[in-house]
């Protein structure tokens, strides 16, 4: 069972509504034993970082999201899902999961005349940086075992955010994205997947990524 993480925040529905239109049955819930019983865990995200992280403290879901990945299960962060794994924030200074070292920052286009938030359709580009590693499945682009399967390198997905993860260990960047800088829009790490687009949102490309999550 994909278990879709509660807490309080995020379009949870549309996720699910996308689970289940590939054939993946997927359970909403703020469960802590839920999440740890589950044989894959996706973490949504709409809204700011801190609350997020406050919201997650409330309803006792950090220490279950910890010991569910160290289980190796498939993990999959959505959009602000993916930036609290970091370890912090520009946005309020905000500490965040550390479970992929980094930081998330927010786009600076004051000279650029680009608008942010960063909204709408883009391409991302697959890491050639992702290749470096062949033992490691997560980062096999197109083989039976990754989350970008059957989907072709400058593919489009729906994009809606102000902040951009940078991680210290850029082997775990499986593809980027062009916005005035080059930015992580897909991360990979072990079990752990992450999408700073949402997939949901993302039409046939974006259902196919979420089947292939769904088929780890």
């Amino acid at each position: 069972m994909i278990v879709i993480v509660d807490y309080g925040m995020g379009n949870l529905r549309s996720v699910q509504k996308a689970f289940q239109k590939v054939g993946q049955e997927a359970l909403i819930t703020s469960d802590p034993d839920k999440v740890l019983q589950a044989s894959k865990v996706v973490l949504p995200g709409v809204g700011a970082f801190g609350k997020c992280i406050a919201n997650l403290k409330e309803h006792h879901l950090i220490d279950p999201i910890y010991r569910f990945i160290e289980t190796g299960k498939p993990f999959l962060g959505i959009c602000l899902g993916l930036q609290l794994l970091f370890t912090e924030s520009e946005e309020g200074g905000v500490t965040g999961l550390n479970i992929i070292k980094g930081r998330v920052k927010r786009f600076d286009f004051s000279n650029k005349g680009l608008k942010v938030p960063h909204m709408g359709w883009n391409q991302i580009k697959k890491s050639p940086k992702s290749e470096v590693h062949p033992s490691n499945w997560q980062r096999q682009l197109d083989g039976p075992k990754s989350v970008l399967k059957g989907i072709p390198d400058g593919s489009y997905f729906y994009f809606v955010h102000s902040y951009y993860v940078e991680p210290d260990d850029k082997s775990v960047i499986t593809a980027t994205t062009e916005y005035g800088l080059e930015f992580a829009s897909i991360v990979s790490k072990d079990n752990i997947y992450g999408t700073q687009f949402h997939p949901e949102k993302s039409q046939e490309l974006g259902l196919r990524m979420l089947k292939n999550f769904g088929e780890l």
